[in-house]
C-alpha cells in the first residue's frame, strides 16, 4: 500500500517502505528462504497449531526414524563395498527431506523462522563417487541424520504428553456422562480415600476438578512440551543456516566496506586532481609570472599576484568542501545534532530535523559518520533533483534482533523517480551502510514523494 504525502511533509519513522522487501533468511538448497508463516494469533490458534504440530509429529517419527535406521544399517554393513557409500549418501538425503518437512512445519505451524542451510555441492562435471562423498561430507547432512534418529525419542514423548494430557481434560470433563456404564468396583475408590464420600457423586466431582485444573495447565504443558521438541529441530536443522547467514553478512559487509572506501579514495583522487591541483598550479604559475614582473612592469606583476591569491582563496574552500566530504570539523568536535543542524541550514528547502536527544552526542565515530552521510547525500539530491518544498529528517534509535541501531529518514515532497543505482552518490551511501552491516532502502515512484531510510548498528 503506498502511503501519500501531503505538505507539511509527515512520514513516520516507523512506517514501512512501499515496494521494499521484507528480510529474507539464508537461502537454502532450493533458494528456500526460511520466511515463517504468522504465528497463531490467541491462546486457541495457538493450542490447536500446537496440539496438531505434536500430532503429526508421531506419525512423522516413526517413519523417520524407521528408514533413515534402515539405511544407516544397510550401508554400514555393506561399506566393505562400493556399494555401501551410495547407500549411506542416499540415507543421508532422504533425512535431508526429512529434514526439510520439519523446517516446513516449524514455519507454518509454529511459525518459527526456520532456515534451511545451504548444502554442500559438488560440480557438475565431476563423477559419481565425488558426488557421494560430498553428501557424506557434508556436516549438516549427519545433523539431519541425528535429528531423524532423536526426534523419534523427542517426537514420540512430546506426542505421548500433549495427546494423554488432551485425553485426560477429555475425560474428566465428561465423566459425569460416561460414568454411568462403568462396572462398580470393589474396594474404596479415590474420593472415599481422600474423604470426599461414597458413591458415584463424589467420584464425579473428583474427576471434575482434575478435568478442570487440567484443562488449565493444558496451553502449558502443550507448550512446553512442544517447545522441547521444535528446540532441538531448530538447533539441529538450522543453527548453521543462522551461522551461514552471519558469515554471508560479515563477507558482504567486508566487500562492501572495501568497496565503499577504494570508491571514496578514486572519487576523493579526482577531486583533489580537478580542483585543489590545478589552482595550486594555476597559483605557482601566477606567482612565477609575477617574481619575472615585479621589477620591469610592477602593475602586471600586481595583477599576476591578485589573480594568485584568488586562486589561493579558491584552493582552501575547495580544500575545506572536500575536508568535509571526509569528516566535517563540526561533526568530530561537536557530535551529530550540531552538525545535522549546520548542514540543513545551508538548505534552500523548508527542512524539518528531528534528532533523539540521546543520538545528538556520543555516538561512535562510525555511526555518526554514516548518519551524516546519509543526509548529506539526499539533501544534495534534493537540492539537484526533487524540486521538493518540504524535507523531514529524522534520526532516532530502533531496536533490531541484533540489537539497538540508528534509523535516519529523509523524506520529501518532490518529484521522485531517484534510484539506487543512478549514479554513484547514492550507490556509494548503500555501500558505506552496508559496510557496517546495516540496510538502506529507497523508495521513490515517479510523482514523489521520495523517503530514503538506512538504519545503522550501534555496535559494528
Amino acid at each position: 500500500m503506498t502511503e501519500t504525502l501531503d505538505v507539511p511533509l509527515a512520514v513516520p519513522p516507523d512506517a514501512a517502505l512501499p515496494g521494499a522487501a521484507a528480510p529474507a533468511g539464508p537461502a537454502g538448497p532450493a533458494g528456500a528462504t526460511g520466511a515463517a508463516a504468522p504465528p497463531p494469533r490467541g491462546w486457541g490458534a495457538r493450542l490447536a497449531a500446537e496440539t496438531g504440530y505434536a500430532a503429526s509429529a508421531l506419525p512423522l517419527a516413526v517413519v523417520t526414524f524407521t528408514l533413515v535406521l534402515a539405511g544407516l544399517v544397510a550401508g554400514i554393513s555393506l561399506s566393505w563395498l562400493v556399494v555401501g557409500l551410495p547407500v549411506l549418501a542416499g540415507t543421508a538425503l532422504l533425512a535431508r527431506g526429512l529434514a526439510h518437512v520439519e523446517r516446513v512445519r516449524l514455519r507454518t505451524a509454529l511459525g518459527r523462522r526456520a532456515p534451511s542451510p545451504a548444502y554442500a555441492r559438488a560440480r557438475e562435471d565431476v563423477g559419481w563417487l565425488r558426488r557421494v562423498l560430498t553428501v557424506l561430507r557434508d556436516p549438516q547432512s549427519w545433523l539431519d541424520v541425528t535429528w531423524a534418529l532423536l526426534s523419534s525419542v523427542t517426537g514420540v514423548a512430546m506426542a505421548a504428553v500433549v495427546l494423554g494430557w488432551w485425553a485426560g481434560v477429555a475425560g474428566g470433563l465428561t465423566y459425569w456422562f460416561w460414568q454411568r456404564w462403568l462396572p462398580d468396583t470393589e474396594g474404596a475408590t479415590l474420593a472415599e480415600l481422600l474423604g470426599m464420600g461414597e458413591g458415584r457423586g463424589p467420584e464425579t466431582v473428583l474427576n471434575t476438578v482434575f478435568g478442570v485444573v487440567a484443562l488449565l495447565l493444558l496451553p502449558w504443558v502443550v507448550r512446553i512440551a512442544v517447545a522441547a521438541h521444535a528446540g532441538l529441530a531448530e538447533a539441529l536443522l538450522s543453527s548453521r543456516a543462522s551461522l551461514q547467514d552471519e558469515v554471508r553478512r560479515a563477507t558482504g559487509g567486508r566487500d562492501a566496506a572495501r568497496d565503499a572506501e577504494a570508491r571514496s579514495l578514486r572519487r576523493l583522487e579526482r577531486d583533489i586532481h580537478d580542483g585543489p591541483q590545478q589552482r595550486l598550479v594555476r597559483l605557482a604559475m601566477d606567482l612565477g609570472r609575477a617574481r619575472h614582473q615585479l621589477d620591469q612592469d610592477p602593475e602586471r606583476a600586481r595583477d599576476a599576484l591578485d589573480a594568485a591569491y584568488q586562486q589561493a582563496r579558491d584552493a582552501i574552500d575547495e580544500l575545506r568542501a572536500l575536508s568535509r566530504g571526509i569528516a566535517p570539523p563540526l561533526l568530530v568536535d561537536r557530535g551529530l545534532g550540531p552538525a545535522l543542524e549546520e548542514l540543513i541550514a545551508r538548505a534552500d528547502e523548508h527542512v524539518d530535523l528531528v534528532v533523539e536527544p540521546a543520538l545528538a552526542h556520543g555516538l561512535p565515530p562510525h555511526v555518526e559518520t554514516a548518519v551524516y552521510f546519509v543526509v548529506a547525500e539526499q539533501m544534495t539530491n534534493v537540492a539537484k533533483h526533487s524540486g521538493a518544498g518540504v524535507v523531514a529528517v529524522d534520526v532516532l534509535t530502533v531496536p533490531t534482533p541484533d540489537g539497538d541501531a540508528v534509523r535516519v529518514q529523509v523524506a520529501d515532497d518532490g518529484v521522485g523517480g531517484a534510484h539506487l543505482g543512478k549514479g554513484s552518490g547514492l550507490a556509494g551511501l548503500s555501500q558505506r551502510v552496508r559496510g557496517l552491516g546495516g540496510t538502506l532502502v529507497l523508495d521513490s515512484p515517479a510523482g514523489g514523494p521520495t523517503v530514503l531510510r538506512a538504519e545503522v548498528p550501534l555496535r559494528g
